[in-house]
Formats: C-alpha cells, sequence, structure tokens
C-alpha cells in the first residue's frame, strides 16, 4: 500500500480508501465484516462512510452502514487502526426523513451525535458536508443555471463556527467538503482564511474518473494551489470502468441492474469511450478496472481514491490497482480518447 497525509494534518492515510455505501443494502454485515478485516490486511486505513448510507437511500435502511461498522470497530477492537470519515446529508427533497434543516448548528451537533453513535466511537477523525445547501450544479448537473427561487443566504461562517466547536469538543477531528463547486470551496477556504478560529476545510470528496474528469476545469487548480485534496469516489463510474455492462450485458446483483435509473454513466457517448478505455487497457496487458482505478490514484491532486465492491473478488482487484504504474504512452493514449470523448459522464 501507498500512504500520503491528509493536508494541513499529520494523519496519513492510504492512496486507497474503502468506500462503504453499499453495505446494509447490496452486502450484508458479515459480507462487510469480511472487507473491512481482507482491507485492513492489505494496508488500507482510511475507510469512508455517511450518515446517508446505504445507497439508494431509503428510511428503513437509515444509516444502517454506520451501524454495521461501528459493530465491527466494538467486535474487533479496530478502531484506532482507522482513519474513520463521515459526512452529513444535506437539506434535499430526497433527504427529508433525515431532517430538513440543511447545516443549522443543531442539525450538526444532531448529525454528529447520531454518528457517533452508530459508529462507536468517541471521535470522527474527518467530518464532511455531503453536498451544499444552495442550488447548485452536482450530481450529474453539467452547468450551473441560477434559479430565482433559490431563497439560499450566505451562512457559511456559522456552518463552520458549529464546526469548530465540535472539534474544540473533540467529536470531529478535521472537515472537509464533497459534491462541491469551485464557488462553494473557495467561499469555504475564504471564510477559514479571513477567520482564523475557523477550521480549513481540508479535503472534497467529488466524483472522479475517466469518464468525468470535470474536476480538472477549475477544482484541480483550486486542490494544487490551495492544498484541498480530492477524495474521488465513483473511480469505476457505478461500475462501468469494470466493463462489465459492455455490449448491454445486465450482470445480476450489479448496481446499475438493480438501479437502472443511476444512469450516470450509461449513456451512448459514455458506452464508446468505456469501450475504446477496455481495447487501449487490454493492449498493455491491463484490466480496465485496474487501468481506471491506477489513473485516478495517480493524479496529484488525489489524496485518496475510494473504491467500493460488493464482491471480494472486486474488493482484491480494486485493490490490487495501488500496484499499476502507468506508462508515459499509455497516459498520452488515454488523453486522445478524452479529447475524443471528453466527459460524457457529468
Amino acid at each position: 500500500m501507498k500512504y500520503t497525509k491528509l493536508p494541513h494534518t499529520q494523519l496519513e492515510v492510504s492512496k486507497i480508501c474503502l468506500g462503504t455505501m453499499t453495505w446494509g443494502r447490496q452486502n450484508t454485515e458479515a459480507e462487510a465484516f469480511e472487507q473491512m478485516d481482507y482491507a485492513l490486511d492489505q494496508g488500507i486505513n482510511f475507510f469512508d462512510t455517511a450518515e446517508l448510507y446505504p445507497i439508494p437511500a431509503h428510511p428503513d435502511r437509515y444509516a444502517h452502514t454506520e451501524i454495521i461498522i461501528g459493530n465491527w470497530f466494538k467486535n474487533t477492537g479496530n478502531r484506532e487502526k482507522v482513519v474513520l470519515a463521515s459526512k452529513i446529508a444535506g437539506k434535499a427533497e430526497f433527504t427529508k426523513f433525515i431532517r430538513t434543516t440543511g447545516f443549522h448548528r443543531d442539525s450538526l451537533i444532531e448529525a454528529v451525535d447520531g454518528s457517533l453513535k452508530r459508529l462507536q466511537t468517541d471521535h470522527i477523525d474527518l467530518y464532511q458536508l455531503h453536498w451544499p445547501e444552495r442550488n447548485t450544479n452536482y450530481f450529474g448537473q453539467r452547468g450551473y443555471k441560477h434559479e430565482i427561487t433559490d431563497h439560499w443566504q450566505d451562512n457559511i461562517h456559522q456552518v463552520l463556527e458549529t464546526l469548530r466547536d465540535l472539534i474544540r469538543e473533540g467529536k470531529i477531528g478535521h472537515v472537509g467538503l464533497s459534491n462541491e463547486t469551485p464557488w462553494g470551496a473557495m467561499r469555504f477556504l475564504e471564510e477559514g482564511k479571513v477567520h482564523e478560529t475557523l477550521p480549513r476545510m481540508i479535503t472534497i470528496q467529488n466524483p472522479y474518473n475517466l469518464l468525468n474528469r470535470l474536476f480538472e476545469v477549475g477544482l484541480s487548480e483550486i486542490s494544487m494551489r490551495s492544498k484541498i485534496g480530492l477524495l474521488a469516489y465513483s473511480p469505476l463510474g457505478f461500475g462501468t470502468l469494470s466493463g462489465k455492462y459492455l455490449g448491454g450485458m445486465k450482470p445480476a446483483n450489479a448496481r446499475v441492474t438493480l438501479f437502472p435509473n443511476y444512469s450516470r454513466y450509461s449513456s451512448q457517448n459514455a458506452q464508446e469511450a468505456t469501450r475504446r478505455y477496455y481495447e487501449l487497457a487490454n493492449s498493455h496487458g491491463l484490466s480496465l478496472t485496474r487501468m481506471a482505478l491506477a489513473f485516478v490514484t495517480s493524479r496529484p491532486f488525489v489524496t485518496s481514491n475510494i473504491i467500493g465492491a460488493t464482491s471480494m473478488k472486486q474488493l482484491k482487484e480494486n485493490i490490487s490497482s495501488i500496484e499499476v504504474e502507468l506508462g508515459e504512452e499509455l497516459l498520452q493514449e488515454i488523453e486522445a480518447i478524452h479529447n475524443d470523448i471528453p466527459n460524457p459522464s457529468p
């Protein structure tokens, strides 16, 4: 395994992060335990979860993933071996069953206390805002369209004050963003810079993969210049970049097979790009999975690559991608495909 440090901290984390959003829906607790045992044995010390998980979100399964992780901590005593990240769900129509008050002070405190209880721990190392409260372009929206009905008022100072107080209480260690835009990232960084008592956002968890490299437009420069590290999620695009859906295949129990409304990576252009990446990987003696994951991990703005798997076979292949070094010729060929079919899955 390879390691780096979370920006502006002394916390050393694995370059591969274990994602957990299928546990409690596509995976049983026993399967999740097996994944965590194996990942830790392979040197992965960074786990990412959220109160919203498992996905798709449903009131009957609310926070089951955190409960599973908490049970594993209790059974194994491995809490101190793991750098643990979680998130508060943002205000949205599909999260009304959790709360409708966004990132108000009481909401943040309630969310953190709930996660601590379920995770059976007294602290969360990295706590993230799962998506913005304001209307903006995230979750598959390519461009920003201003909505005059958006009555959001800038409360970023107040949000950071609450997070500061939670840090002072020892409940969380550091803070980060997720599904955020360049404007939002800079606004949070600006507030933390002007007011030195407020915490600094150290990470941003956004989608990033061969079919969606929009992070490179604006956010990558912010990441490099302001030292806010990308925690890349969906590095295989719902499994699309394993090649398992090519030719119209619908593998049993696969995510897009079970939940066909998850069509973000299923457009005609995405399928064509995937086919070309698949052939490229094969020509270099690699599986598409290993090539796609190695590409993400190798980017200089990526702090950690969040992998997810529903089977041990998938997990083992995903983790093994850390061994892959992509040569300059292969990287140039990847760029050629990207230039022909840029970002088909925003």
